[in-house]
């Protein structure tokens, strides 16, 4: 999908899942550097920005959710701006940026109404608004945590296993998404004040402490997730071993019977063979033996 808008002499193009052919078309329009176009062409794991004599490019990384996988996948966010044009364009469509998109599209400026629309502040409404949804996915995390933490205690389901790993993997994600950005983005308010002589700084100021705020916020995700599991772990050391010593006490029970028959399994005469009461007499003296042993695990606090 390619758009093309202009509003108050600034022309903004955004496009998604373009190829490599199409990318080159466009962008061969511009004075960009051959390493931004090679980057253009390739998925950049890690978050960054370069600034030029007359333009700046960036890249920064948003999640999107696959729901049949439940994971959180890279979403990269290139960006190309100059004082009147600003080119965006991204692997996956986003319903935020097809508003702000509309918008503009449909916005009527007249001379009259003095409404300064700068590059500048289109990127930060963009990335503002993607930050916010941050905000609401931190909260889903949460509330997703707090729900397998309420069930790790109710029962020790196996599948829960599976769904906390889900999580700190997409946790991981996260943080492996954010933390590079929190630099990149001082260096976008550096950019930007240079720019528009300052004009825009305490927007650009809100966008970083936003993306502090989201750090900060992963990493309690974090701790959370880890203590949860932690949790559903002792929770089943401790049922694990509840039954080992359960099997240790049957065990108790049928040490005195496994000795006594390998004996009387041999052809040779042993006493009490032929007294039709001596296997009740062994069961007796069995369970007696069991019920020593757990007295003994009770004196010594191991049962």
């Amino acid at each position: 999908m390619l758009r093309e808008l202009n509003v108050n002499w600034i022309k903004w193009i955004d496009w998604v899942w373009l190829t490599g052919n199409e990318i080159k078309n466009i962008l061969s329009h511009y004075p960009v550097h051959e390493l931004d176009l090679e980057a253009c062409l390739e998925e950049n794991q890690r978050a960054r920005i370069d600034n030029y004599d007359d333009y700046s490019f960036s890249i920064f990384h948003f999640p999107k959710y696959d729901s049949k996988l439940k994971l959180y996948k890279l979403n990269e966010f290139n960006i190309f701006f100059w004082k009147d044009t600003l080119i965006t364009f991204r692997d996956y469509s986003w319903t935020h940026i097809d508003k702000i998109f509309e918008y503009y599209s449909n916005l009527k400026v007249k001379k009259k109404d003095h409404i300064k629309i700068t590059s500048g502040y289109i990127i930060y409404e963009v990335i503002q608004v993607m930050l916010e949804k941050m905000f609401k996915l931190i909260k889903n995390v949460n509330l997703d945590i707090k729900q397998i933490e309420e069930e790790v205690f109710k029962e020790d389901d196996t599948s829960l296993v599976k769904d906390i790993m889900i999580k700190k993997r997409n946790i991981v994600v996260l943080k492996h998404m954010f933390k590079p950005q929190v630099l990149v983005f001082k260096r976008l308010e550096t950019i930007v004040n240079e720019l528009y002589q300052s004009k825009m700084e305490e927007y650009f100021e809100d966008l970083e402490d936003k993306v502090a705020q989201i750090v900060n916020d992963i990493d309690i995700l974090w701790e959370y997730i880890d203590t949860v599991e932690d949790a559903f772990k002792s929770i089943v050391d401790i049922k694990t071993n509840f039954v080992m010593k359960v099997l240790t006490l049957f065990s108790a029970f049928l040490l005195p019977l496994t000795l006594i028959t390998s004996f009387y399994g041999m052809n040779i005469k042993l006493p009490y063979q032929d007294n039709p009461y001596f296997i009740h007499w062994l069961l007796v003296e069995s369970i007696v033996f069991m019920f020593l042993l757990y007295i003994y695990f009770k004196k010594v606090k191991k049962f």
